[in-house]
């Protein structure tokens, strides 16, 4: 005849318990994870909204510090190419403007601007300065001309 254990009725209450929390707090789950999915999506979007903010705001400081002087205060060109033209804000993406403004423009007068190119900007104040260029995009003039400088 086998051995049969004692019942001890408190570790059975306790058991019962503690798998009766376990249950709640499954259901619990199962409820919040729907909750999450509809309320996460505009979270995110306001979000990325303050991040782009934050961004162009930067990059209009780093603009205004090393882009103004040669492109003027808001892209139109002086001394070198208008950037704030439907044409060039068209036809060059985000990656592109970026190493334009990382590596320079060779046989030109615009010098590489990224700590990697011996330039005093770092990655996020040229993703700023993209950012801050994109923001001209809406109100963009219509500017065949744009790769003539104004100032020579």
């Amino acid at each position: 005849m086998p051995y049969e254990y004692p019942t001890d009725e408190s570790v059975e209450e306790s058991t019962n318990r503690i798998m009766l929390w376990g249950v709640v707090l499954l259901v619990l789950m199962v409820l919040a994870f729907p909750l999450y999915r509809v309320i996460e999506p505009s979270a995110r979007d306001e979000a990325r909204a303050l991040q782009l903010q934050s961004l162009e705001t930067q990059g209009e400081a780093a603009f205004a510090q090393n882009c103004s002087s040669c492109h003027g205060l808001n892209g139109e060109g002086s001394d070198a190419p208008a950037l704030n033209s439907q044409q060039f804000l068209t036809s060059a993406t985000d990656d592109q403007a970026a190493t334009l403004v990382a590596v320079g423009v060779p046989g030109t007068q615009m010098n590489a601007y990224s700590q990697d190119y011996g330039g005093s900007l770092t990655s996020e104040q040229i993703r700023g300065i993209v950012t801050f260029m994109r923001s001209w995009e809406q109100d963009a003039p219509d500017r065949p001309d744009w790769r003539d400088m104004v100032g020579g």
